[in-house]
């Protein structure tokens, strides 16, 4: 075995957490890469006479106030989760990478506007409220609730990849590069980038967990994705009627985000011991 694979193997070992956590992310995928060959009915059939019937061998996970099977609107909800925290995350990571970059590397001026002005600016205001506002003017819809969650999650990782930036852009292989002529965009690109790698990926791993808690939020109030599409905050929101007559309707969908988010954050946490040369050391990784 290499040494990276012995690494991980020791890694997992030591932190099954982070071995349960990738085992709930690999099944969440799976679900959402072929939910329609692993769903047992149409999420979206509607059947009255079964409505509201409790788990059975029939309906695993019982059935919704319209008769549709739960288990199977649960395994294509995880296509909407698993696709709006996929891309907010690389939407919040490419515009904090972007303004964080520009900001930490050139300082000065920029570095007062950018920091001091629009970062507080943003900040001032919670990011689910600003996502939102947004919808709410713009319309419900996959692209809009991307585009809105980005917008409010981008900050985050500018303020790290700023702060990280400033650090490195006096190092000597920086000012080396500097000396051979190498222009400012290489610099960042190929010089300082890879070496902040690190704590940005970890960052990107618990915003993935906020992300996908983010769109159920959004998704419960109504400004998700537009119905008959199964998403597990819609599903929250149609059974909280019933919550004390038929709680399974509440139950499996909040599990579901539940295990979602821990798994991610499970996975963070690994990923920040695993990158830290210090936290390996002592791990005997």
């Amino acid at each position: 075995m290499s040494t990276a694979a012995i690494s991980l193997h020791r890694a997992a070992s030591r932190n099954p957490l982070a071995a349960i956590g990738v085992m709930l992310v690999a099944l969440f995928l799976i679900f959402a890469l072929f939910a329609p060959w692993i769903a047992p009915q149409d999420p979206a059939h509607i059947d009255l006479p079964t409505r509201l019937e409790p788990p059975s061998s029939t309906h695993w996970c019982g059935t919704d106030e319209l008769g549709r099977d739960i288990l199977s609107r649960l395994i294509y909800g995880a296509r909407i989760s698993m696709f709006v925290g996929g891309s907010v995350v690389v939407g919040s990571l490419f515009l904090g990478l972007v303004i964080g970059s520009i900001a930490g590397y050139y300082g000065g001026r920029v570095d007062r506007f950018v920091n001091i002005v629009v970062m507080n600016a943003f900040l001032s205001f919670p990011g689910i409220l600003l996502a939102i506002a947004f919808v709410a003017f713009r319309g419900p819809g996959i692209f809009n609730l991307v585009l809105a969650l980005s917008l409010g999650g981008w900050v985050g990782y500018a303020r790290l990849v700023r702060a990280q930036v400033l650090t490195t852009r006096e190092r000597e292989f920086v000012e080396a590069a500097r000396a051979l002529g190498a222009s400012d965009w290489r610099v960042i690109v190929r010089h300082i980038l890879p070496n902040i790698i690190q704590p940005v990926i970890v960052q990107a791993a618990i915003g993935m967990a906020g992300a996908i808690l983010a769109e159920a939020t959004m998704s419960f109030l109504g400004l998700g994705v537009p119905p008959p599409t199964a998403s597990w905050g819609s599903m929250l929101n149609d059974g909280r009627a019933h919550l004390f007559d038929a709680s399974h309707l509440v139950l499996f969908p909040a599990l579901a985000v539940m295990l979602a988010v821990l798994s991610f954050n499970f996975i963070g946490d690994a990923l920040r011991d695993f990158l830290d040369p210090r936290s390996r050391i002592e791990a005997g990784l």
